[in-house]
C-alpha cells in the first residue's frame, strides 16, 4: 500500500484514477478547490495548482504523485499556459522541496503537434518541465477519454440519438475508457519498475491503428440504438464558423473553440504502438463497443441523453 497524491481528483479522469487507487488498497490525497465529502481512505486538501501551500501539503511524504489537473478547453487561449504550464512548475517545486521523488504526468496527444493549438503547446512545455525535472517521472498521454461522466463526447452522442454525427476531416484516432486510463496511472505510480521510469507512453483501447471518424460515429450510434447515423466531414471552415457561433451562444461554457478546431483537423490522434505502455504492467480491458455502449446507458440513466 501507498500514499498517492492526486491533483485534479474531483474532475473526470481525476476521479477515476482516484476509485482506481482505492480499489487499489492505496491511500489517497487529494487536491480540490472546494471542501469535499468525507470519504473513507482519503485525505482532502483544499487550494489549487497556485496554492503552494497546498501543493506543500499534498505531496509531504507521498509516494507517489499523480498529476492530472489541468485545463482542456477554454475560449481564452492564453490561460492554458497558466493552467498547465505555471501549474506543472509549482507541482515539481512543491515535490522537490518535500523530497517526493515519483511524478506520473499527465499529458495529451495533442503535445505530439504543439503547433496546431495553444492547448498542445501548453502539454508539450510542460512535458519539457517534467523531463527536465530530475524526478522520477512517467508522461501519459491520453488519447479521446470516454466514459460516465464525460462531457466532451457527450454532444455525439446525444446528436446520434437523431441520427446525425457530425465530424471534423477525415482522419482517424485512438480513444481510451476512463477507468481503463485510471488503472494505468495507478500501475505508474505504484510500480517500482525502473524501465517505466523517464518514459513517455501513448496507451488506448487495445484497436490496431485506432478509429476512422465514421467508425467511431457509427460506434456512438450503435450505443444509442441507431444502425446507421449520417456522419458529414466538415471541412475546417465550417468547424470555424461553429466554433464562432458556440461562443456567441454559450460564451464561456462553449464547448467547440477555435483552439480545439486547431487540432480537430488534424488527420491522425492515433497512439503510436512503439509508445504503449509493458503489457506486464497494464493492458486495456474495455474495448471501444463495450465501452461506448455502457457509457451511453449510463447518460440515459442520468438523463444526460
Amino acid at each position: 500500500m501507498s500514499l498517492i497524491a492526486i491533483t485534479g481528483a474531483t474532475g473526470f479522469v481525476g476521479s477515476a484514477v482516484l476509485d482506481a487507487a482505492l480499489a487499489e488498497g492505496h491511500q489517497v490525497r487529494a487536491l480540490a478547490r472546494r471542501d469535499q465529502t468525507a470519504r473513507e481512505g482519503v485525505e482532502w486538501v483544499r487550494g489549487d495548482l497556485g496554492d503552494a501551500a497546498a501543493l506543500a501539503a499534498l505531496v509531504e511524504g507521498a509516494d507517489a504523485v499523480i498529476h492530472v489537473a489541468g485545463l482542456t478547453n477554454t475560449p481564452d487561449p492564453t490561460a492554458f499556459e497558466a493552467a498547465n504550464v505555471t501549474g506543472t512548475v509549482n507541482v515539481i517545486a512543491a515535490m522537490k522541496q518535500a523530497g517526493a521523488r515519483r511524478l506520473v504526468f499527465v499529458s495529451s496527444l495533442s503535445a505530439r503537434m504543439p503547433g496546431l493549438s495553444a492547448y498542445g503547446a501548453s502539454k508539450a512545455k510542460a512535458e519539457a518541465l517534467v523531463e527536465a525535472s530530475g524526478l522520477d517521472w512517467t508522461t501519459v498521454r491520453p488519447p479521446g477519454v470516454y466514459g460516465p461522466r464525460d462531457v466532451d463526447y457527450l454532444e455525439m452522442f446525444r446528436t446520434a440519438k437523431w441520427g446525425f454525427v457530425p465530424l471534423p476531416p477525415g482522419g482517424a484516432s485512438s480513444i481510451i475508457h476512463a477507468d481503463d486510463l485510471a488503472r494505468l496511472l495507478v500501475a505508474l505510480a505504484a510500480g517500482n519498475a525502473a524501465a517505466t521510469k523517464k518514459q513517455t507512453y501513448e496507451p488506448d483501447d487495445g484497436r490496431e491503428g485506432g478509429w476512422s471518424h465514421k467508425e467511431l460515429a457509427a460506434a456512438i450510434g450503435r450505443a444509442v440504438g441507431k444502425r446507421s447515423v449520417f456522419a458529414p466531414h466538415l471541412p475546417r471552415a465550417v468547424l470555424e464558423a461553429a466554433a464562432t457561433a458556440d461562443r456567441l451562444l454559450r460564451f464561456d461554457r462553449a464547448k467547440l473553440t477555435a483552439d480545439r478546431v486547431g487540432y480537430m483537423a488534424h488527420p491522425n490522434w492515433v497512439s503510436r504502438f512503439d509508445r504503449k505502455p509493458p503489457p506486464g504492467l497494464w493492458q486495456p480491458r474495455i474495448g471501444g463497443e463495450e465501452g461506448l455502449k455502457a457509457t451511453a446507458e449510463w447518460y440515459r440513466r442520468e438523463g444526460w441523453l
